[in-house]
């Protein structure tokens, strides 16, 4: 149990710190709340960047802990020096046209419906989240420009653990880095999971890359489809953006437009869309002769343009291994280490974590945040269960998303998953003491018809 928590960090403005800036304030508990938002804006991955950064140079099947690397700490703080120029991966992969696909459940809080709907541009809800602050009073815990560079949990002389937030501020008009430190009683890590774009290791691609450096890109980095006039295109994955990218580079490349793809989607029907060509998995580069191999023993040669659609892993270049005792995630089961619920630690009871288990994105950061903020100021309806039965939790989620054939913090709405984890959070948070917190939201019959409408009706037997 948690007691006499008075200070929160969030690390991040995005959807998910916004959610836990609104809840942990409605406790009207703690004395300090502060936001450290790295951009100059809240918004998070809703952030538009018309110019992205210049690509780092692309390194297959690398994972975070090698691309995205704490910055070395300056000896004293606070201390002030010349700007940092390492690739931070602060940029967004939001493209120009870029158009909300889900309904407006999963876009909103519940106590301000989204008001357009689905398929809004993406200026909509980057305004959303930004008007959410002035909504709530918010805008005084946001400290922008501002990232967390270590994050380490530190004892007391009481012998408590507390955590030190060791922070890098621009200051633009100077053009240097400010650092210093600050210490909070407990953190929410809320910063977000599409920064490092993830480009898998395939056989030849590193020699082809060194070969044709132009010609490999992630989508992170693209924008409009004009700089793709008239070119050959190869399209790696058909998720979201893998279809967006290639249905809107119809209007401009040479057909077929190539989409390499593993799996049939659920949005695709037997045939692919005129003007696109559907290949499998890539099985090599050979360099060589500028070619790439399928594992159908198919092949494309002379593409202008491979633009890989796959995906980002999480990233926390400020978590301290050696300080905090161990890795926060595990890449190789691509799962959170010692997690309950998606959202608490067992081993860090004053950490908590925000935006895994997001099949309802804004909707589940809600039930995330308010679960949180009760049980840090101590106003929680149940307590948390112990750390044997958190591990046990653990364990037994994992030997089910395995027999779901899903990664662990996928939470499944048709096999009534999502349903049992909004229940379970809800019923750890209870309701507002004397009015101060906020309600979990309730999962109304409209929100249901929404989601079967699009993935079909809930079968908890599954």
């Amino acid at each position: 149990m948690v007691k006499d928590l008075r200070s929160v960090a969030i690390i991040g403005a995005g959807a998910s710190g916004t959610a836990a800036a609104a809840a942990f304030k409605a406790e009207q508990y703690f004395e300090k709340i502060t936001v450290f938002e790295r951009r100059g804006t809240p918004g998070g991955t809703w952030l538009y960047d018309a110019a992205p950064s210049t690509p780092p140079p692309i390194q297959p099947g690398a994972l975070p802990p090698k691309v995205d690397l704490p910055l070395e700490i300056p000896d004293k703080l606070p201390q002030t020096v010349p700007n940092n120029e390492q690739e931070r991966f602060q940029s967004t992969p939001i493209y120009d046209s870029l158009t909300t696909t889900v309904p407006e459940i999963a876009m909103s809080f519940s106590d301000k419906r989204f008001p357009y709907g689905p398929f809004v541009s993406h200026e909509t809800p980057r305004e959303y989240l930004q008007n959410y602050y002035l909504l709530h009073g918010m805008e005084d815990l946001l400290v922008l420009n501002t990232t967390v560079e270590d994050l380490s949990k530190i004892s007391t002389e009481s012998g408590r653990d507390r955590w030190r937030l060791t922070l890098r501020k621009h200051n633009m008009d100077r053009d240097v880095d400010e650092w210093w430190q600050e210490v909070f009683d407990a953190v929410i890590i809320a910063n977000g999971q599409f920064s490092v774009p993830y480009v898998p290791e395939v056989k030849g691609l590193s020699q082809y890359i060194a070969k044709y450096p132009l010609r490999i890109m992630h989508s992170k980095y693209y924008r409009q489809p004009h700089p793709f006039n008239a070119k050959k295109i190869l399209i790696v994955g058909n998720a979201l953006s893998g279809r967006d990218i290639a249905n809107e580079l119809l209007k401009v490349a040479q057909l077929p437009v190539y989409v390499s793809r593993r799996h049939k989607s659920i949005w695709e029907g037997p045939e692919p869309k005129s003007g696109i060509e559907w290949r499998p998995v890539i099985k090599g580069y050979v360099a060589e002769r500028g070619h790439i191999m399928f594992e159908d023993d198919s092949s494309l040669e002379d593409v202008d343009q491979v633009i890989y659609c796959t995906g980002y892993k999480p990233s926390f270049p400020f978590w301290n291994i050696q300080a905090n005792g161990g890795h926060l995630y595990n890449y190789n089961k691509e799962k959170l280490n010692g997690s309950f619920l998606h959202t608490f630690f067992r081993d860090h009871p004053t950490l908590g974590i925000i935006g895994f288990g997001q099949t309802l994105a804004f909707r589940s950061y809600e039930y995330q945040a308010i679960a949180l903020a009760r049980v840090f100021s101590g106003r929680n309806a149940l307590p948390l269960p112990t750390t044997l039965e958190q591990e046990d939790w653990e364990r037994s989620w994992e030997e089910h998303t395995k027999e779901q054939g899903i990664e662990f913090h996928a939470v499944s709405f048709e096999n009534g998953d999502l349903l049992r984890w909004y229940d379970e959070l809800s019923n750890i948070a209870g309701l507002p003491t004397c009015g101060k917190g906020r309600v979990p939201p309730a999962f109304t019959d409209e929100a249901m018809r929404h989601l079967e409408n699009i993935l079909g009706p809930v079968n908890p037997h599954e």
